[in-house]
């Protein structure tokens, strides 16, 4: 249940309760539970992960965890099946594993490596998806996934739509069905942002233009010209209105990337950084911050992690994914703005250190119009509104 209040609640009350004290939900997707599932290699280390979870502290100040409750094997008994991949086909019958749900914005955002190493045993290519741009998705499956699964891989593809960079450009969401050649050349600045990112890790991306029925034609040659001139392939993908047929050029061009592509993996900071550096690496040169502040409560998280050790580990930024600051207002490419740091919570089983930057929240409320709203049933049983 996406239930704001959830966010901050009191537990323990009542007689034989207690004691009394604050805690709080984190949405499925953002538990350190769901990231230990999709980074294990197999049972044994999904074991180990499990009881590097930290449940908190004892009366002497000393760390619990969840090895110390006894709670390994029963927790590995519940997840036995859920640590094998899904195997599911398209429409057209391809392959696809789907497994784990970790959302880029608030955990390291990119399925299991179960999965990837299934598919990599059985396939000559396998395309993961890293969600929600450069500055979460990408960034973390690099400096987290790859660290973690020893993988690297050969080529990159960026996503892009008219509709994103014409919002990036200042029109309104409810204009972005419409054509708007101006808008989209300031969005523009946002995508350039993208493309540096990937570059700093080794790849020059492969952009997909996303296509819409909306979409006009000056609209799409602009994105293609944009590319042609900083020497990037492009592709029109069209999987929504001609399925694989629609996206056979974007296929083409992923295979010439993966022939020609990168072995060595580059990363952008080394663990050997301190917490604050490696925060630091990621807010100025992925997404333009100018400083870096760390307020709230890293004081203390930043005595702890360092009373723990834990500071070699790599970290996990959790941000807005509507802005390449943490800002969620702030389109295109912002630049010369602070990025705050307010909480730096240890995740000892994941391996990584999760910093929270701005508002960004992990227990999410509901849209302004839930999908909820849209449902219905008739009188002879047959939903409406689910699709």
């Amino acid at each position: 249940m996406n239930d704001r209040a959830l966010r901050h609640v009191v537990v323990g009350l009542g007689d034989g309760n207690g004691p009394a004290r604050e805690d709080a939900f984190d949405i499925t997707a953002a538990s350190e539970v769901m990231a230990v599932l999709c980074l294990a290699r197999d049972r044994a280390d999904l074991k180990q992960r499990l009881g590097r979870l930290l449940v908190g502290f004892d009366v002497d100040d000393r760390p619990v965890f969840a090895r110390d409750l006894g709670a390994v094997r029963p927790m590995a008994v519940l997840l036995r099946d859920a640590l094998m991949p899904n195997l599911v086909q398209t429409i057209e019958g391809g392959p696809a594993l789907v497994h784990g749900g970790p959302f880029a914005n608030i955990a390291h955002g990119a399925s299991s490596l179960v999965a990837t190493r299934l598919g990599l045993a059985q396939a000559d290519v396998v395309v993961t998806e890293a969600g929600f741009g450069s500055d979460l998705g990408a960034e973390k499956f690099f400096d987290i996934v790859c660290r973690t699964g020893e993988v690297w891989p050969r080529a990159a593809v960026l996503v892009a739509t008219c509709r994103a960079l014409k919002w990036h450009g200042g029109a309104s969401a409810e204009a972005l069905a419409l054509p708007d050649v101006a808008a989209l050349r300031r969005g523009l600045s946002n995508l350039a942002a993208h493309v540096d990112n990937l570059r700093a890790f080794g790849f020059d991306p492969v952009v997909a233009v996303n296509q819409f029925a909306t979409d006009s034609e000056d609209e799409l040659s602009v994105v293609e010209s944009f590319c042609r001139d900083r020497g990037l392939a492009c592709a029109r993908a069209d999987a929504f209105g001609g399925g694989g047929a629609g996206c056979e050029a974007l296929g083409r061009a992923v295979i010439r990337a993966v022939e020609s592509g990168p072995t060595v993996p580059r990363f952008l900071y080394p663990l050997e950084d301190t917490p604050t550096q490696k925060i630091a690496a990621i807010g100025r040169r992925l997404y333009g911050a100018a400083d870096v502040a760390f307020v709230g409560s890293t004081s203390q998280d930043l005595q702890l992690i360092h009373r723990l050790e834990l500071e070699r580990l790599p970290v996990c930024i959790a941000k807005t994914q509507a802005s390449l600051s943490d800002d969620p207002s702030r389109r295109g490419r912002p630049q010369g703005f602070t990025l705050s740091i307010r909480e730096i919570r240890p995740a000892i089983g994941a391996g990584f250190l999760i910093a929270y930057a701005g508002p960004v929240t992990t227990m999410p409320g509901l849209p302004r119009e839930p999908a909820a709203l849209g449902l219905d049933i008739d009188d002879g049983g047959v939903v409406h509104g689910l699709y």
